[in-house]
């Protein structure tokens, strides 16, 4: 054992639970690459400001949760506890928003960092896929970017999950919302904390998960009531184009999400077998987002997806995703001939498309043979000096056992054919 942990709050992804990961990650992927989204790749680090403005100062993920640090050269950084603030960094930094074609259609995969407290569900490394579309306000689109996250879940199978959906009004109608809930919220019992929340942006008090607060806010002032025609026709058409595809909702009026930056639509997936962290992911419109961070008015939707969390949502569903074997073949040689003759076998396996290993170590056949059971390998390919010396090999198939000789200049051809 090693005399170092991984660090409290993280894990390893570790072979076989890895290919879960993987193979999750791709299925969320597969929609995006199909509906005209490039791939995206950001640093694991950004200048502090990007995320205090963009994310927002009364946000937790701001105010207790980023992991900060100073450069030697003075620059105060962030890892990077969510995607969006990065990918349009990086979308204005280098112009795409002026290449012509919006929106502008992104994603990404990688791992974010928050300094939460641990338990199932919520680490403080975690690994997301997420969609942004700059550049475009249609609701089309906004309804575009849920229908592809509830095809990727259901394409693993997935049917457990709710969407929440809401409209968070914008810069027309919100602010006579903000100022009719601070009036309320003002009259109530809070920490000072929370207190601190109504004047910075009051939304969040909403969202706020404590039962005395919750309690307290029966009565509150609802955005439904408050949003301008502009913003409850725009939400009536997210709804509508839901509803054609076939896409099933629940309207949540207190839905807000942890950011700052969500104007409009805004929703939620969740899975009720996940406990007290029930959301496997969410997005929403942020239209201002880029001039917070000093860019051209770009309206734009997105979202990101957990892939821990939708790992753990398989689970509560006992969904076991059918996971191709990493190895098809596993060659054994017996002795110094068989070890040069069966490695160029593999190489030309390799090079023909089929996930080829080799028995490592020079292992005797009953080790080598536990080996290549413990592989997954469909056939095993044998040869000792008899075999090489009559121009054979052996090809046993793992599954019925049977072993047939094989001329070692047909072996490639063979086992594609079989396999195909």
């Amino acid at each position: 054992m090693s005399t170092f942990q991984a660090p409290k709050g993280t894990y390893d992804l570790l072979p076989p639970k890895s290919a879960k990961f993987l193979a999750v990650r791709e299925a969320i992927a597969a929609p995006l690459k199909n509906s005209g989204y490039s791939y995206i790749e950001t640093p694991g680090f950004e200048n502090v400001e990007l995320f205090s403005r963009g994310v927002g100062e009364s946000t937790d993920i701001v105010s207790k949760e980023m992991y900060v640090f100073e450069t030697r050269g003075g620059t105060k950084l962030a890892l990077r506890p969510e995607g969006t603030a990065s990918v349009l960094r990086a979308a204005l930094e280098a112009n795409l928003h002026k290449a012509g074609n919006l929106p502008v259609k992104l994603w990404y995969a990688g791992s974010y960092y928050r300094y939460e407290r641990p338990q199932a569900g919520r680490y403080r490394h975690f690994s997301q896929v997420g969609a942004e579309a700059i550049g475009a306000e249609d609701p089309a689109l906004d309804a575009e970017m849920i229908i592809l996250a509830d095809q990727a879940y259901r394409s693993l199978g997935l049917r457990e999950f709710r969407i929440l959906l809401n409209s968070l009004g914008d810069k027309e109608c919100r602010p006579v919302y903000r100022d009719a809930l601070q009036g309320f919220l003002r009259g109530l019992e809070l920490d000072e904390e929370t207190r601190r929340r109504i004047d910075i942006n009051p939304l969040r008090v909403l969202d706020d998960k404590r039962a005395e607060v919750q309690k307290q806010l029966v009565g509150a002032p609802m955005l439904r009531d408050y949003l301008c025609d502009a913003c409850k026709a725009y939400h009536e058409e997210v709804r509508e184009l839901l509803t054609g595809a076939g896409v099933a909702f629940e309207d949540d009026e207190k839905l807000v999400r942890g950011l700052d930056y969500y104007t409009r639509t805004t929703f939620e997936f969740v899975h009720d077998g996940l406990g007290s962290q029930s959301a496997v992911g969410g997005g929403g419109r942020y239209d201002g987002l880029s001039e917070m961070i000093g860019g051209p008015a770009l309206p734009s939707v997105g979202w990101a997806l957990g892939v821990d969390r939708t790992v753990l949502a398989l689970e509560a569903e006992g969904i076991e995703l059918d996971l191709p074997s990493t190895t098809s073949v596993y060659a054994v040689p017996l002795g110094e001939e068989a070890r040069r003759v069966l490695f160029g076998v593999v190489t030309e396996l390799r090079k023909a498309g089929v996930a080829a290993d080799f028995s490592y170590g020079g292992k005797g056949l009953k080790g080598a043979m536990k080996n290549a059971n413990r592989s997954g390998a469909r056939y095993t390919i044998v040869a000792g000096e008899r075999d090489l010396a009559e121009g054979l090999v052996q090809l046993k198939d793992m599954e019925s056992g049977e072993q047939t000789a094989i001329a070692l200049a047909e072996v490639v051809a063979a086992v594609a054919a079989r396999l195909a």
